[in-house]
């Protein structure tokens, strides 16, 4: 198949992971993938696997950018493109576009997000031949709008390279204090302040004994979210307790050095940060959104709080570091787990099987 992937997204996160790794592991199945990004997309640099020539830069700048609609179509007419796959929001029109004045293109969009998409989409995707959402939870979103005939819904789970994390579990025995992190961009929906407010309540029972990491970049123009956060760390005292060490460019490198996983997210469609740190053997504590509750499987692979809750999580994450049989039984379980549900190889064939639906449509 000739595949069309489009993402204008400017800075990088788990969507954009998922992005990256199906359009290697696709052009690594004998597809010809094409990547239209934005100028300066953070995605170029991930996408190894592509020709240079299988790589453009096109505005991308909004919804309403019709001279980047009409890029997309020049570009999908040309390469032969028989599917478009749009990743954002703002991207699906200018990709419906870009279907329509193409030759036979087929449109698939995927939802990585809860957030519900307006009733102009319902006319503007009317052509759409397949959405893929990341989770159940997202394809609950997806039909409770009503926007999309149910047939046309398929649920795929996002992938990780399971060997590349497994290649560096955390070994049983590591010097140092316990640590406990969190890995997501700065944000309020991510839970990075309910984190610290939650090391606060831990230190109260094991003293210095516990270093908390905070691992993320702060993507607005002004850097507020960091300094939010620095501000309450100061506050609480907590500043020789909890680092914020910015962007990582390989999580393979720090999710080994982590006792204890958290996500503290108030609202999650999948959630690949969480997967990521399962493949790595770390036990993990989540707050109970729509997407951990499909990914941790509660006293199996983890534990499991209320979003918000920050008694909780900080009641759940002392349990772990005072049991050190408890996390390596989590640990254990939760790097099966992923290996069997979460491959990419399987993300990647499942994707496949939906363009191969789109193109006998």
């Amino acid at each position: 198949m000739r595949i069309l992937q489009i993402s204008s997204a400017r800075s990088f996160g788990g969507g954009e992971r998922h992005f990256a790794d199906l359009s290697r592991g696709l052009a690594a199945r004998g597809h010809e993938v094409l990547a239209a990004l934005a100028p300066g997309s953070p995605l170029a640099d991930e996408l190894e696997g592509l020709p240079d020539g299988n790589v453009f830069r096109i505005p991308l700048r909004n919804a309403l950018d019709i001279r980047s609609a009409l890029g997309l179509a020049r570009l999908a007419r040309e390469r032969g493109a028989q599917i478009i796959h749009a990743h954002v929001a703002r991207d699906y029109t200018l990709a419906a576009y870009a279907a329509r004045r193409s030759a036979g293109a087929r449109l698939v969009i995927t939802r990585h997000v809860l957030f519900p998409l307006g009733r102009a989409h319902r006319v503007a995707l009317r052509d759409v031949s397949r959405v893929i959402a990341v989770s159940e939870a997202a394809a609950r979103s997806l039909l409770a709008r009503r926007i999309f005939d149910a047939d046309k819904i398929r649920v795929v789970p996002n992938g990780v390279d399971i060997d590349r994390f497994a290649a560096t579990h955390r070994p049983a025995v590591r010097g140092g204090p316990l640590r406990v992190g969190i890995v997501g961009e700065l944000s309020p929906v991510k839970g990075q302040e309910d984190f610290v407010r939650a090391a606060a309540l831990v230190l109260k029972q094991f003293d210095g004994d516990v270093e908390f990491l905070i691992v993320g970049e702060d993507a607005t123009r002004t850097g507020e979210r960091r300094a939010a956060i620095e501000r309450l760390v100061a506050d609480l005292g907590l500043r020789e307790h909890v680092t914020l060490a910015g962007h990582c460019e390989d999580v393979t490198t720090v999710l080994p050095t982590f006792d204890v996983f958290v996500s503290a997210s108030r609202s999650e469609a999948f959630g690949i940060a969480l997967v990521e740190a399962l493949a790595s053997g770390v036990p993990v504590v989540a707050t109970a959104t729509e997407g951990a509750l499909e990914i941790v499987e509660e006293g199996v692979t983890g534990l499991t709080v209320p979003p918000g809750d920050v008694d909780a999580l900080a009641a759940a994450v002392k349990s772990l570091l005072a049991d050190a049989t408890l996390r390596a039984s989590l640990s254990a379980a939760a790097a099966r787990a992923a290996r069997v549900r979460f491959s990419l190889e399987r993300m990647v064939e499942e994707t496949e099987r939906v363009y191969t639906e789109a193109l006998e449509r």
